[in-house]
């Protein structure tokens, strides 16, 4: 894969203010996506096949930062959509996260 290294300008209202090489920014973007969504759905898979419960410390991690990632880069991209969901996501795992946290059950453990 070849990466454009060069500095672009950016045309329009700003010009001649540096804007990294969309193609190299493009690739990273996509990378950390997949992790934040391996995370979530990871977690996800590994309480479904009974590997974590729903209510262990470890899979409301997973699903908070992957979905905390998963909602910055929703709204750097201006996905308010994603963005919503995402953003839901990861507050309502760090809601149950502190719940655990202070020994108090979380909502829909059985």
């Amino acid at each position: 894969m070849e990466v454009d290294l060069e500095p672009e300008l950016v045309a329009g209202h700003g010009a001649g203010r540096y804007q990294p090489p969309t193609r190299l920014v493009g690739d990273v973007d996509q990378v950390i996506q997949v992790i934040g969504a391996l995370l979530v759905l990871g977690g996800f898979a590994a309480s479904q096949f009974g590997w974590l419960r729903v209510d262990s410390r470890i899979y409301l991690i997973l699903n908070l930062v992957g979905s905390a990632v998963l909602a910055y880069l929703a709204w750097d991209g201006r996905e308010w959509g994603f963005l919503l969901l995402e953003g839901v996501w990861a507050l309502v795992s760090l809601w149950s996260l502190v719940r655990l946290m202070r020994g108090l059950p979380v909502a829909g453990a059985h």
